[in-house]
């Protein structure tokens, strides 16, 4: 752990601050939870009660349970619990996704929980934040990481598109159902041609309206207009739709999945898609840099992911660094955050190519 007496500490629970007696994205329910996003590997359903941002209760509450007692407070706002003031800073990784920032007698302690540094019209942008230590997520922590402009992705998605239409073929996008969806929805162009939607992607489409953000219209995917936008649809569904015999009302499909991980040589064809195109809800490589460096930390917390290889560059330049141990490797319920891609061989793990 980073000093001797910590103010974060990790348990069988997962991270625990004792001096505000509650935890952070804990594994297992717990009497109080501080829930950065609502991904399943991060927001577990059971606690008692749930402190989250404003943005993000709808979103934590489709997660968990309707009933359940959830805390939404304003980004900024300091909430005193214990001896700690806590607040939630906006962490640009899906619609009320949050850091959390801790402050105890001066000492400053900043949870990134998953985020990204680039714009994305249907979430707030990332907050940079300054702190004593910084524990921050390396998901994508290797130099190979860098993510192409989005909108050179965008229009390779509809040339995509529109090539299959000549071919007289659906098209079918995976994408993770919370999060990923809804911005690669906001980045279509509906003048090309219907967009349809997986029930799992539905669900959280329509608590993204009701919060707000514009998307293009959509429409949740039956036999009837399945069949009558074959060949003209594109078709937005969770990656375990993948082979299923959901995908035939649609005759023929060609697919792709969208993901950071399809930067890397390889994930393509693990996925066994037609096409990968590279799109992140996570810092790459620079975003990861630039936040670390930005927060002017005394010591970095490094977790998820990369966490040996982040810490050892983080290590050699002068930092005071320390891994903590990766998320609770549950079960997911419909794909809905980005999984950790399993590494190959290595060509892949030495970071001669990208994810």
């Amino acid at each position: 752990m980073p000093r001797e007496h910590t103010l974060i500490t990790l348990t069988s629970k997962g991270l625990y601050c004792p001096r505000g007696d509650f935890y952070i994205d804990p594994w297992r329910p717990v009497e109080r939870a501080i829930i950065t996003h609502a991904h399943a590997d991060h927001a577990r359903p059971g606690s008692k009660r749930y402190l989250t941002s404003a943005t993000g209760a709808n979103v934590l509450r489709e997660r968990v349970q309707k009933d359940a007692a959830i805390d939404g407070r304003p980004f900024g706002e300091p909430v005193h619990l214990g001896e700690v003031i806590v607040s939630l800073h906006p962490a640009g990784h899906l619609l009320g996704s949050a850091q959390v920032r801790l402050e105890h007698r001066g000492e400053v302690w900043v949870v990134t929980g998953d985020y990204k540094v680039h714009d994305d019209p249907t979430c707030e942008t990332f907050e940079p934040l300054q702190c004593e230590t910084l524990i921050t997520e390396s998901t994508f922590g290797l130099p190979i990481y860098r993510w192409p402009d989005e909108r050179t992705v965008f229009e390779e998605i509809h040339e995509w598109w529109r090539a299959n239409q000549e071919a007289h073929r659906t098209s079918v996008i995976y994408a993770y159902a919370l999060g990923k969806a809804q911005r690669v929805i906001a980045g279509l162009d509906p003048e090309v041609g219907p967009i349809l939607t997986h029930g799992a992607v539905s669900r959280f489409v329509g608590v993204y309206r009701n919060a707000g953000v514009e998307l293009p219209p959509t429409e949740h995917v039956t036999a009837e207009n399945a069949k009558a936008s074959r060949g003209r649809a594109l078709v937005i569904a969770p990656p375990s739709a993948a082979g299923t015999p959901w995908l035939r009302k649609f005759a023929a499909i060609s697919d792709a999945f969208v993901s950071g991980w399809m930067q890397l040589r390889g994930a393509r064809r693990r996925r066994n898609v037609d096409r990968g195109f590279v799109l992140s809800d996570h810092a790459d490589w620079p975003g990861l840099l630039r936040t670390i460096e930005g927060a002017n930390a005394t010591h970095i917390g490094v977790m998820h992911g990369y966490t040996d290889v982040l810490s050892r560059w983080l290590t050699e330049r002068g930092y005071e660094t320390s891994i903590w141990a990766t998320r609770f490797q549950g079960e997911g319920d419909d794909g809905a955050e980005e999984p950790r891609e399993p590494t190959g061989g290595a060509e892949e793990s030495s970071g001669v190519e990208s994810a």
